[in-house]
């Protein structure tokens, strides 16, 4: 028997808006006032997101968020950091109640991962689940290497996916580039010195790819969306009804987006607190 889901795209909006409507979309399932959701979206500007619990100040050099014109942003998710740019970002929000959604964060990537995966084939592209035998170097640029569940093409990483469980409702949302710009990827995290950077820069493509390459062919959002949507109806088993948020709601994130994701005790310290 299919499920329905609301389904929304919200088009390209700034960082702080997209963060902001990911948590109120998650608070508003949790309170009932939605169903469980599918969204899509893209970034107005080019932006990085970290993790919830990574060191920015460590991390981030800001001098060249900056240059870039970068806007930068806290998840309420783990994980390193994502440079959101030439890409569809989808989010789901669910019930930790479903059946389908289990209890182990690993376990429930591989459920609604299954989503992205039929969307890459949808674009003629055979991807597979990234299984690591052992714990990876650590890195804070989240394409350098995969997590559990995670897509590759030809063992390389082509999307990324975080996950948060709050008041009973699973956020998951993943990245999936079109293409990337790897000078200003790693313009943005500091190195011990320039040749380290360049080392990394030059070695990232023995580590990700992005649709682009793969097909050879210059895809759109549009693209993307009507493959992806695809995927995750048919693999979840899901139709879906159109969300339309209110004036009301909307003003909601844009409080959120305003009280929080723009702000700097968010967004750069707050892992200092946890």
């Amino acid at each position: 028997m299919k499920e329905t889901w609301g389904f929304i795209d919200t088009g390209f909006n700034s960082a702080s808006v997209n963060m902001a409507l990911d948590e109120k979309l998650l608070d508003w399932h949790g309170e009932g006032k939605i169903p469980p959701t599918l969204r899509f979206y893209g970034w107005s500007k080019p932006s990085l997101s970290v993790g919830h619990f990574q060191n920015a100040e460590r991390a981030i050099d800001f001098s060249n968020m900056q240059k870039h014109e970068c806007e930068f942003v806290r998840r309420l998710t783990g994980g390193s950091a994502v440079l959101h740019d030439d890409e569809l970002t989808y989010s789901i929000v669910v019930s930790e109640d479903k059946d389908y959604i289990p209890t182990s964060i690993q376990a429930a990537y591989y459920v609604l991962s299954k989503g992205v995966l039929e969307g890459y084939k949808q674009l003629g592209i055979e991807a597979d689940y990234a299984t690591p035998e052992k714990k990876a170097e650590r890195t804070d640029v989240c394409f350098e290497k995969p997590a559990f569940y995670e897509m590759l093409v030809n063992g390389k990483k082509v999307s990324g996916n975080a996950q948060t469980r709050k008041q009973g409702v699973l956020l998951q949302h993943g990245s999936i580039p079109m293409s990337m710009n790897t000078t200003m990827l790693f313009d943005l995290f500091k190195f011990p010195n320039e040749k380290i950077r360049e080392k990394k820069r030059n070695t990232f493509s023995e580590k990700a790819i992005t649709i682009n390459e793969i097909t050879r062919k210059q895809h759109t959002y549009d693209d993307l969306k009507d493959a992806f949507q695809k995927g995750f109806k048919e693999e979840l088993n899901l139709e879906f009804t159109p969300l339309k948020l209110s004036d009301s709601q909307w003003s909601e994130v844009y409080e959120l987006a305003k009280s929080k994701y723009t702000q700097e005790e968010w967004n750069l310290y707050h892992q200092r607190s946890v």
